[in-house]
């Protein structure tokens, strides 16, 4: 299993899973973005674990979109920045805005 904690924005591997599970006692530190709109939310989080399975570089932040028309809508990211992006997209879809 690859874990990885951040370091300020930068998602860094993490060896040791005990260092990894306490780093994930406060898990507002993986809080990239959420809008909430009615009853629609847009919800951006750090992962902590790759979810490429393999194929690509790490994918360690997710968006989605809870309720509404696009409520099936699932990414993934590698970086902060492309989880930044990715959340403004995911709200111009669910909100049908642009951000």
């Amino acid at each position: 299993m690859e874990q990885y904690i951040l370091n300020g924005h930068e998602a860094v591997p993490c060896e040791d899973l005990m260092e990894w599970a306490r780093w994930f006692e406060s898990p507002e530190k993986c809080r990239v973005a959420e809008t909430v709109r009615g009853k629609i939310r847009v919800s951006t989080v750090f992962l902590g674990l790759n979810r490429s399975f393999g194929d690509g570089p790490p994918l360690l932040f997710e968006t989605m979109i809870f309720d509404g028309d696009q409520k099936q809508y699932q990414d993934r990211y590698s970086t902060w920045a492309e989880a930044e992006d990715g959340h403004k997209k995911a709200c111009a879809l669910a909100f049908g805005t642009a951000f």
